[in-house]
């Protein structure tokens, strides 16, 4: 009976949070009745909903639309303004430029092209892989990059094993060889729990420090650029309404701090890896047997790329619209000399990374995708672009940017700057290192959108309490952000990989371990050097507000 009741309130603990914790929070509305105190209330309820899940991530966004017109915090029809943004318009033409690479498969020339430049040595054949993972979800969703890759990693890997099973049957006759077939591209993609015949520990381990380089990969080549990643988009737009005449971040600045980060990260992370899963022999050959899975692993990357045939016009547009949206974020307003924005006779700021984002998508909706001689069809479907859309992340970020808004409506805000005023007290590096190494931590339990979602209205009152450039704070947290490598189920593309059945959990935690700090040192070194000129940190920017205390020493 008492196992029953157990199990039944086990199956139930969902409800049990979902009802305590605002009975737990409903003290501060009832005792404080002030505006701080009602957004306190909704923020921290929101916090903990999303960092547990017991609702999913976009309807608990949906709680300031609920919960500031109750409190008087907002109006109903200002709170709903805030759920669609700039942000949405770039995240829809990046969606639409996604789909059909990965309908047309250019997502696979590009991988493999990649893999044959660097060659099949096993440490070249891991990074040959990181590298065009890291590549591919500079521009697409981490999860739709490794999703992409993934069963190209497998097909590798399954074919050295099989090279390698059928060359120690030829010494041993008598052993009976394992099962060598492929799964399917299907089962690939769909993670089938059937292990390629891994037959010694070196060739596991091999397998462990390839697929784990594929996960990391996604979320360190997500970081380079703006569109790459949830929370560098979700801090790009917050920026915008916080700090509308910040015009420090586009998409060229981003990438010159962020793509140097990645490929110190990408190259450490390489080394690390090899280092933990195969051992101290590093790039080195050991006879016969690693040339045999030379041979097979060339074998089977050339024959899949052979496999694509010649470039199709469908792959050629793709990537021609491709390298165009790359080429107009660049210039259009680089900063050191003027853009091709200013071509155009409006007011600064009219036109945006956005602006160029959704005229080439909405390309992909006219252009048909073939000749006269077949039946209209345009490059991609609405029904296959509504697949690739992930609304999930659209409306958690509308519920994060309605949050944002209410804590500086409410007064909430400058309350928490306030509080943090003798934080001013520490050196700014430690203050900023403090700042990376919660969020890290959160991050690894909590979906990195929701956790920059928590995080941004906290830091950027933090940094204009001890009068420290918000970007100095900001910029390096959203990083940190995406350094969740500890657990399959810190983010999607480590669940991914997870579900291929080659590594275990205890794998991930000694691995993510050693990338978390190569990731947090390498985002330190770079905001605290070529960071510094490139966004003018040193300096308090004339576009953040200076708190009282600070008006008569503000420089």
């Amino acid at each position: 009976m008492l196992k029953k009741l157990r199990q039944g309130l086990w199956n139930y603990h969902n409800v049990a949070l979902i009802v305590l914790m605002p009975l737990l929070l409903l003290p501060l509305p009832l005792v404080f009745r002030q505006k701080e105190a009602e957004c306190a209330f909704v923020l921290l309820l929101m916090a903990t909903y999303w960092m547990t899940e017991v609702i999913p991530l976009s309807m608990t966004a949906m709680l300031p639309a609920i919960l500031f017109p109750l409190f008087g915090v907002m109006k109903s029809s200002a709170v709903a303004k805030e759920y669609f943004k700039d942000f949405h318009f770039l995240l829809i033409g990046v969606i639409c430029l996604a789909t059909s690479i990965e309908k047309w498969g250019l997502h696979r020339r590009i991988a493999l092209r990649l893999v044959t430049l660097v060659g099949v040595n096993p440490a070249w054949l891991i990074l040959g892989f990181m590298s065009g993972c890291a590549f591919i979800s500079m521009w697409v969703q981490n999860i739709s990059a490794v999703t992409m890759v993934m069963p190209i990693v497998e097909a590798v890997l399954q074919q050295i094993m099989k090279a390698k099973a059928e060359c120690a049957g030829k010494d041993n006759p008598s052993r009976k060889e394992i099962n060598p077939n492929l799964r399917t591209s299907h089962e690939q993609t769909e993670g089938v729990q059937a292990r390629p015949p891994c037959r010694s520990k070196q060739d596991l381990m091999m397998c462990k420090a390839m697929c784990i380089g594929i996960a990391y990969s996604s979320s360190i080549g997500g970081i380079t650029t703006l569109p790459g990643t949830s929370p560098n988009l979700i801090f790009s737009e917050y920026l915008n309404q916080i700090y509308p005449d910040c015009n420090s971040i586009n998409f060229g600045n981003w990438l010159m701090l962020c793509l140097p980060i990645s490929v110190i990260m990408l190259l450490l992370t390489w080394i690390w890896l090899y280092w933990l899963f195969i051992g101290s022999e590093f790039l080195c050959r050991r006879g016969g047997e690693h040339t045999e899975k030379e041979k097979a692993a060339r074998k089977v990357i050339e024959d899949e790329y052979k496999s694509l045939g010649p470039m199709s016009s469908q792959e050629i547009f793709t990537g021609a619209v491709f390298l165009v949206m790359v080429a107009l974020w660049l210039t259009r307003s680089p900063g050191f000399i003027p853009g091709w924005a200013s071509l155009f006779p409006h007011q600064k700021g009219y036109i945006t990374d956005a602006t160029v984002s959704l005229l080439l998508g909405f390309l992909f909706f006219i252009v048909p995708a073939y000749g006269p001689s077949r039946k209209y069809e345009s490059m991609i479907s609405w029904k296959e672009f509504q697949a690739s859309m992930p609304w999930k992340v659209a409306l958690l970020v509308g519920g994060g940017f309605a949050l944002a808004e209410g804590t500086k409506e409410s007064g909430l805000s400058l309350w928490v700057a306030e509080l943090l005023t003798p934080l001013g007290f520490l050196p700014v590096l430690a203050t900023i290192t403090i700042a990376c190494i919660i969020v890290t931590t959160i991050t690894e339990v909590a979906s990195n959108a929701a956790t920059i979602t928590i995080f941004l209205p906290i830091l950027s009152p933090l940094a204009e309490a001890i009068h420290v450039n918000p970007l100095y704070v900001l910029i390096p947290s959203t990083l940190c952000t995406s350094f969740s490598f500890l657990l399959p189920v810190s983010n999607p593309p480590n669940a991914v990989v997870f579900a291929y059945g080659h590594v275990s959990i205890m794998d991930m935690v000694k691995a993510g371990l050693g990338v978390n700090v190569i990731g947090l040192l390498s985002v330190l070194l770079a905001v605290a050097t070529w960071g510094v000129p490139l966004f003018s940190l040193n300096t308090y920017p004339d576009w953040a507000p200076v708190l009282p205390e600070f008006n008569s020493t503000a420089p």
